[in-house]
């Protein structure tokens, strides 16, 4: 299989602060990888790294084979990369009608916005009962939920997903990754940082795991067993 994503080396820090160290692994097209590890692992950093968020100090970072380093956010989506970062990422004043419309009319244009709005309310109908309520007055998971609608509903080639389930009731979370499986089906490849192991295990082909800003193990999700779970921490 062709790699959507391949970090190679990889070295980044803020400041004088050392946050990853010679990180490197895959995701293949089609492929579905959880990156998990401690609090303050680095998950979020390679996540950052991995959509151009943060430029690494070392290391290649390419993108279909195409060496990416150095190149601005904007570059990284227009080669199909899609980062639902953790938290809510939305406009709390605009409706939530006024959110989908904002980002599907920049990708597919104005024809475009009303059948991907349809398909935005059939994936979570909860959002087509609250189309002209502003943003910021949904829940912490209706808002999660209007972020991942934004970005799963255009399709990207490669999608990370930062701390997914963070905070939100499992019945929410169970939602969210139903999502994941269909868009995954689709030939969406998934880069999964992710605190809920259960799901992120079940879900993904392979494991990398971060420790100290380094790769500790990867290996498939199968094998991964108490090689990750005994040093994961749930809390971050």
């Amino acid at each position: 299989m062709t790699d959507v994503l391949e970090l190679r080396g990889v070295s980044a820090a803020y400041g004088p602060f050392r946050a990853l160290f010679d990180v490197s692994f895959t995701v293949a097209e089609g492929e579905a990888v959880a990156l998990v590890g401690s609090n303050g692992a680095g998950k979020t950093t390679v996540a950052r790294v991995a959509s151009g968020l943060i430029a690494p100090t070392g290391g290649a970072v390419l993108v279909d084979g195409v060496e990416m380093k150095g190149s601005r956010t904007y570059a990284f989506a227009r080669a199909g990369v899609a980062h639902a970062t953790e938290g809510r990422s939305v406009f709390g004043t605009l409706t939530v009608e006024e959110n989908l419309t904002l980002s599907f009319r920049r990708v597919f244009g104005r024809r475009g916005v009303q059948a991907h709005l349809d398909e935005a309310y059939e994936m979570f109908p909860v959002l087509g009962r609250r189309t002209h309520q502003p943003a910021g007055t949904l829940s912490g998971g209706e808002q999660r939920m209007l972020s991942m609608a934004r970005v799963l509903v255009e399709k990207p080639k490669l999608l990370i997903a930062d701390e997914l389930s963070l905070g939100l009731a499992p019945i929410i979370v169970d939602e969210l990754y139903g999502s994941l499986e269909r868009l995954l089906a689709g030939g969406t490849s998934l880069l999964i940082v992710e605190q809920q192991i259960t799901h992120a295990l079940a879900l993904c082909d392979r494991v990398v795991q971060l420790d100290h800003g380094a790769v500790a193990w990867t290996g498939p999700a199968s094998e991964a067993g108490e090689s990750v779970t005994q040093v994961f921490r749930p809390v971050g």
